[in-house]
């Protein structure tokens, strides 16, 4: 039986890559030059990582970080 398990993915910005790390997932990250391919080497990345707990006999952590945007007017 499979389980859908939706994961916050953080995005960083730097001077030439992206950056992406999911804070449920300690150690899950990926860089890539595009926003796009950040995206996707993180779907990856969190794959691999789950199979990783799961063949290791550890327990999946379950999706708990969220985010919201905040606006300010400086």
């Amino acid at each position: 039986m499979s389980q859908l398990l939706k994961y916050t993915v953080i995005l960083e910005k730097g001077t030439s890559s992206y950056g992406a790390y999911v804070p449920d997932l300690p150690g899950c990250v990926a860089v890539g030059e595009t926003k796009e391919e950040v995206l996707q080497l993180i779907q990856e990345a969190i794959s691999f990582h789950l199979e990783d707990l799961q063949e290791s006999g550890q327990p999946i952590p379950q999706p708990t970080s969220t985010s919201e945007i905040v606006t300010l007017s400086i």
